[in-house]
């Protein structure tokens, strides 16, 4: 009875409006410091720091119900998105913590950093599991301990890990921090995992003296002349959440012994093939095959044409936004908590309210469709049979709430899931491909929702 009070109180606390970091006190609706002895808030504190329930059985039984609910179940034309973020943290006591570059404010400083998968389609999105990266620091042998781990091997250890607990996606999608790392690459492919993935323009590769050596040089030796002699590059239009369009250009380079014919394509996608803008242009690599090439036939995946490709990594704008959504209105990193369970803890149950507005949402909003049966894919296996949706009372205390404070908090979950960016991915039928056959398309969320600012 008491871990039910407890997760009750927590997520009802990240999931109420606050006007001041989501601490304990915030979440128990004390004080800061004069209120940290009250007894609500010591509550919450023994229930992150010193009670014994398992943060992975509770984020086990949550990918279960989205698994099994019809609007969040994954099917084989959504990512899976792999990426890592860090937040301040003071002080040398607190597990993972150590002087690392943080992407959310672009410089070296003294934080944890946390390596992350997300499951998303144009349509919804999730985190699905979240590991915290442990600097060499902290262990006796530093980066040789055989215990030490980099993001690399977190996120690929991740991807294989969602694939295990029943999460069909056409893709593994990264930015260039992973996409340029070929040891991730090849751990990824060896796991039997498609990917697609962003390179920097510039990163260099052995090649002959007059080929290419960066993916940039790569693109501008493809030919262009002008909108109306296009050369090797094919539009691609893509289609934005606020209704406007853009038509880019996307095309198959040759790098090294990338081709769009070799076992790791090389594709570009730009805005301007002319100028080749670097805030409008896209340098993948991939191993899923080319449609009509030499490798489709023994591929183990579909083979995925060049607007695809677009598709599959344009979708990965979602993690970006999930971050602002868990760190700006969830409380990701406002723990004051120094052990590892606790901090693992934390982060489990932020994910339980970020898939608890998921789900206040589409109990107000349905979804219009019915997905289709999953199909089978080449060396995966079918997904089992999807279970019953449990009934609120099965995760939270049975009852009435104790006080107004605990009734009814996720009033506020539309304003927590519908803080969309301009650049949000593009619907799906934007780029038809092999995997529309057979399955319907989701509707767009509705305009409330995407429109919010």
């Amino acid at each position: 009875m008491a871990q039910r009070r407890g997760f009750r109180e927590y997520l009802a606390g990240l999931l109420a409006p606050r006007e001041r970091n989501k601490t304990l006190t915030a979440l128990a609706g004390a004080e800061p410091v004069t209120g940290s002895k009250l007894p609500a808030v010591q509550r919450l504190q023994f229930f992150l720091s010193e009670s014994v329930w398992d943060p992975e059985e509770v984020n086990d039984r949550r990918l279960e119900l989205l698994r099994a609910g019809p609007a969040t179940a994954p099917h084989g034309g959504g990512v899976l998105v792999i990426d890592d973020s860090g937040d301040r943290k003071d002080g040398t006591k607190t597990a993972h913590v150590g002087r690392q570059y943080l992407g959310r404010y672009g410089k070296t400083d003294n934080g944890v950093v946390t390596v992350t998968t997300v499951w998303a389609d144009e349509r919804v999105y999730y985190p699905v599991h979240a590991v915290p990266y442990t600097p060499a620091r902290h262990f006796a042998r530093g980066k040789n301990d055989p215990e030490f781990r980099t993001k690399l091997q977190i996120g690929a250890d991740l991807a294989v890990r969602a694939q295990a607990a029943g999460f069909a996606f056409r893709a593994v999608v990264a930015d260039s921090a992973y996409g340029d790392q070929d040891g991730f690459r090849a751990e990824l492919a060896q796991a039997g995992l498609p990917f697609v993935m962003a390179l920097r323009p510039h990163r260099g590769t052995w090649a002959r003296a007059a080929d290419a050596h960066t993916p940039v040089e790569a693109a501008r030796a493809l030919a262009w002349g002008g909108p109306e002699d296009p050369g090797d590059w094919h539009p691609v239009t893509r289609t934005f959440r606020d209704g406007h369009a853009e038509t880019w250009r996307a095309a198959g380079a040759s790098l090294g012994g990338w081709g769009p014919d070799g076992v790791r394509r090389l594709v570009v996608a730009t805005a301007d093939p002319g100028t080749l803008p670097d805030k409008a242009t896209w340098y993948l690599v991939t191993n899923l095959a080319r449609p009509g090439g030499p490798r489709e036939e023994d591929s183990p995946w579909p083979a995925a044409p060049l607007a695809e490709i677009v598709r599959l990594y344009g979708i990965r704008n979602w993690i970006e936004q999930g971050y602002k959504q868990v760190k700006d209105e969830l409380g990701w990193a406002d723990f004051q908590v120094r052990s590892d369970i606790a901090i693992r803890r934390h982060q489990a149950l932020v994910n339980c309210a970020f898939s608890f507005c998921w789900d206040a949402w589409f109990a107000d909003h349905p979804a219009p469709f019915q997905p289709a049966a999953p199909q089978p894919e080449p060396g995966r296996g079918e997904r089992g049979a999807a279970h019953p949706r449990a009934a609120a009372g099965a995760i939270l205390a049975a009852g009435a709430a104790r006080g107004p404070r605990l009734a009814h908090p996720v009033d506020h979950a539309a304003a927590l899931v519908d803080r969309l960016v301009q650049s949000a991915p593009a619907p799906a039928a934007a780029s038809p491909d092999q995997l529309s056959r057979g399955r319907l398309r989701p509707a767009p969320l509705h305009p409330e929702l995407t429109d919010y600012r």
